[in-house]
C-alpha cells in the first residue's frame, strides 16, 4: 500500500571510507573528473569549520518549508492541498501526495501509482573517468568457427518461453485433472513467444535443414520484446482500472479471492521494455547466432558487414540492441550497423506502416475488433463476474475490469516476474481470455482486417527485392525511396537480414503474403471458440515472435527454395500461387516471388489506404483476404 515513501536508510562514511576517497581522488582544487563536476575536495576538508547560529538555521528552514510547498503546487496543482484523487495515470513521473492519518483514503487507498525512477538523473557518486570501459590487457582474443546448430545438430534446441517467470501453483475453480496447462500460453499477444510443435501449422516438419539441403541465407522478421502496456486501449487497459480505482470517492474493500488487493498499487510503466522483455531479445540474438553463425561467412568474403533495421520508438531501438549484443557480443560495435527508421506520423516506414496510412487510423475502418470482444467478453467472463463482483464492495466492478484484471495478470507478470491476479481465474476463463485476443487481432490486424493486406505489402516489396537483388522499381506503399534506393542503407546480395517490427506489422506481413492456412477457421464467431481453430496470437505475434524466412539449395529439388517458420513451426506455403504442397513447406523461390509480385500488383495503396469506403460493424461484413471492399 502506498502510505509512506519507500526511503533507504543512510548512514555517514566511516573514517576509513573517508581515507580510501582521499586517496582515490583528487585533492587539488583545479582537479576535474569531467566537464560538469566541480572541484573534488576531500571530504573531512569540505565538511569541516562551518559554524551556524540559531537564526541561520531558522531562516533556512522556514525557507526549505516554503520552498517545498511551492515544488508541490507547479508539480501537481492545487489537488495536492485540497485532497482530491487526480488521474493515476496522467504521466509517468506524477507526484501521488498521500495525506497521513486521515480516513478520506482509509481503507484502501489502492490503485496509486508507484515509480522507481532509477537511474537517478544526477548520481552524485558518478565519476565516468574512474570508470573507464576498456582498460587494455584484454588477453589472447583468436576467434572460433562460427556455429551452425541448425544445420549440424542432431535435433533442434526448443525454447519454452518464460525460465524467469512464476506461474501460480493452483488456478482458480475446475482445474482440469491429468492434463498440462500453461498458463503463459493464454496470453495471445502478451505471451511470451515459444517454439510451437512439429504439426502445429499443419506440417510434419521441424526447421531444422531438411534432408539433401544446405540453408544459403535468412531473412530474419521479429518483435520488439515484453513491455509495459500501451498508452491507448480501446477496451481494457490496466491504467484506466487503476485510475477508476484511484478515483472512487467512497471507502471500498475487497475480499476473499480479491483481499490481495486491499493492498495492491500500480506498479507498470508505459510502452518500455521489462527487464524479461530485454532477456527475450538477447537470448533471440544469441539463439540466432548459435543457428545461423555460419552465413558471416558471406560478409567476411565480400568485406561487408550486415545492417540491420529497426525503427525508432524506444522499445523497438532497445529490442534491436539487445538483439544485436546476444547476436554479436559486447561491444558490438563494428560488427554491424543499425538502421532506425522513424516511427511518426508523415514517415514512410515499412516496419510501422499505420502512420502513413490514414485508413488504418480511421477507428471505423480498422478497429473492428472492439465489437467482437466486448461480445465475447460478456459470454465468457459472466460466471467471472458474478463471482467477483460481490468480493468488492463499494466500487461497481464490470465485465472490462474484470477482463483488465486478466490483462494485468499478463502485464504484471512479464514486468514484475508474478502477478496475484494470475491465481483468480479458472483454466476455461483464460481460454476465454486467449480467444478474446485472437478475435481483437483477426478483426484489427489480419486477414479479418480490411486494411491488413496494403500494410504489409511494402515489407513484401522489400523481401522481393531482397530475394530478386533488384532495387524497388515503383514505390507504391509504405517503402521509403530515400532509404531503399541506397545501397548502403538498404543492401542487396547480403546472406543475413533482420529487422524488428511491431505484432501488428508482422501478422499485416503474413496477411499480405497470403498464408492461407491461418485464415482456414475464419471469420472468427464470437459466440464460441472454434475447435481446432488455426488462428491463434499466442502462436504467431507473441511478445518477441519470429518469422525464419529460411533460403536452401537442395540436391532433390531444382533451383533455390524458400520456406516460412514462425516460432519454429514450419507452415505450408500452398497458399501462395503455385507453391506446390511439399512435406518441408519449400516453394522455389521464382515461384514464390512471381505470386507475391502478383499480389503487390493487385494491391491499391491509394485505395485501401486513402479511398472513401466503409465496412458496417460485426458481421455483416466480411473478409479473410485482410482486403477492403472492393472499389
Amino acid at each position: 500500500m502506498l502510505g509512506k515513501p519507500d526511503v533507504e536508510e543512510g548512514g555517514a562514511y566511516a573514517s576509513h571510507e573517508v581515507a580510501e576517497r582521499e586517496t582515490l581522488l583528487p585533492t587539488t582544487s583545479g582537479a576535474h573528473d569531467d566537464d560538469d563536476d566541480v572541484p573534488v575536495k576531500p571530504l573531512n576538508r569540505f565538511c569541516s569549520n562551518r559554524q551556524f547560529g540559531t537564526l541561520h538555521i531558522l531562516v533556512a528552514f522556514l525557507a526549505g518549508t516554503l520552498a517545498c510547498g511551492l515544488g508541490q503546487l507547479v508539480i501537481c496543482g492545487p489537488s495536492c492541498f485540497t485532497g482530491r484523487r487526480g488521474s493515476v495515470f496522467e504521466a509517468a513521473a506524477k507526484v501521488i501526495v498521500v495525506p497521513a492519518a486521515s480516513d478520506e483514503f482509509a481503507p484502501p487507498y489502492v490503485g496509486s501509482t508507484e515509480r522507481h525512477h532509477f537511474p537517478p538523473a544526477f548520481p552524485t557518486n558518478a565519476r565516468p573517468t574512474l570508470f573507464p570501459s576498456h582498460v587494455g590487457y584484454a588477453g589472447g582474443t583468436p576467434t572460433g568457427a562460427e556455429p551452425a546448430v541448425i544445420a549440424t545438430a542432431p535435433s533442434y534446441p526448443v525454447h519454452t518461453g518464460a525460465a524467469q517467470l512464476v506461474a501460480p501453483a493452483v488456478l482458480g475453480h475446475k482445474a482440469r485433472k491429468g492434463k498440462i496447462f500453461d498458463l503463459f500460453k493464454k496470453w495471445g499477444n502478451l505471451s511470451p513467444w515459444y517454439s510451437v510443435g512439429r504439426n502445429t501449422f499443419g506440417l510434419d516438419s521441424g526447421p531444422e535443414v531438411p534432408e539433401t539441403c544446405k540453408i544459403t541465407g535468412l531473412h530474419f522478421l521479429h518483435r520488439h520484446g515484453a513491455r509495459y502496456p500501451t498508452a491507448w486501449a480501446s477496451y481494457g487497459g490496466p491504467a484506466n482500472f487503476s485510475g477508476r480505482l484511484n478515483a472512487v470517492t467512497e471507502k471500498w474493500n475487497a475480499s476473499g479471492e480479491l483481499d490481495f488487493m486491499n493492498e495492491w498499487t500500480y506498479k507498470l510503466g508505459e510502452e518500455l521494455l521489462t527487464p524479461f522483455g530485454r532477456q527475450q531479445l538477447f537470448d533471440l540474438g544469441v539463439s540466432m547466432r548459435l543457428k545461423y553463425g555460419f552465413l558471416l561467412k558471406n560478409f567476411t568474403e565480400t568485406k561487408t558487414i550486415p545492417v540491420f533495421r529497426t525503427e525508432s520508438q524506444h522499445r523497438m531501438l532497445a529490442s534491436a540492441l539487445n538483439f544485436a549484443i546476444g547476436f554479436f557480443g559486447y561491444p558490438y560495435e563494428g560488427q554491424y550497423q543499425q538502421s532506425i527508421t522513424i516511427e511518426a506520423d508523415g514517415f514512410n516506414n515499412t516496419l510501422a506502416p499505420y502512420k502513413t496510412c490514414p485508413n488504418a487510423n480511421d477507428k471505423s475502418k480498422s478497429d473492428r475488433g472492439l465489437y467482437y470482444i466486448r461480445k465475447w467478453a460478456d459470454i465468457y467472463l459472466k460466471h467471472a463476474h458474478a463471482r467477483l463482483r460481490p468480493l468488492m464492495k463499494g466500487f461497481h466492478l464490470t465485465i472490462e475490469d474484470v477482463y483488465v484484471m486478466q490483462q494485468t495478470c499478463a502485464y504484471e507478470t512479464v514486468a514484475l516476474g508474478y502477478s496475484r491476479f494470475c491465481e483468480v481465474f479458472t483454466e476455461e476463463e483464460w481460454e476465454g481470455f486467449n480467444y478474446a485476443l485472437d478475435l481483437s487481432f483477426w478483426y484489427n490486424s489480419a486477414f479479418g482486417s480490411p486494411v491488413a493486406r496494403v500494410q504489409g505489402i511494402g515489407w513484401i516489396q522489400e523481401l522481393v527485392a531482397r530475394l530478386t537483388e533488384t532495387p524497388i522499381a515503383v514505390h507504391n506503399s509504405s517503402t521509403n525511396s530515400t532509404l531503399n534506393d541506397s545501397p548502403i542503407t538498404f543492401p542487396l546480395g547480403q546472406s543475413l537480414y533482420v529487422d524488428a517490427t511491431h505484432e501488428v506489422v508482422v501478422l499485416n506481413i503474413i496477411t499480405a503474403l497470403n498464408l492461407t492456412n491461418f485464415a482456414a477457421s475464419g471469420p472468427l464467431p464470437y459466440d464460441h471458440i472454434p475447435p481446432n481453430r488455426s488462428f491463434r496470437v499466442a502462436q504467431l505475434a507473441p511478445f518477441a515472435t519470429n518469422l525464419q524466412f529460411q533460403i536452401l539449395e537442395c540436391d532433390s529439388l531444382p533451383g533455390p527454395q524458400i520456406r516460412i517458420v514462425i516460432n519454429d513451426g514450419v507452415t505450408p506455403l500452398t497458399g501462395i500461387k503455385g507453391c506446390p504442397k511439399q512435406k518441408d513447406g519449400m516453394c522455389p523461390v521464382d515461384t514464390f516471388v512471381a505470386a507475391q509480385k502478383e499480389i503487390i500488383a493487385d494491391t491499391d495503396w491509394t485505395y485501401d489506404c486513402h479511398g472513401d469506403w466503409t465496412v458496417p460493424e460485426g458481421p455483416a461484413w466480411n473478409t479473410t483476404t485482410g482486403s477492403p471492399p472492393m472499389n
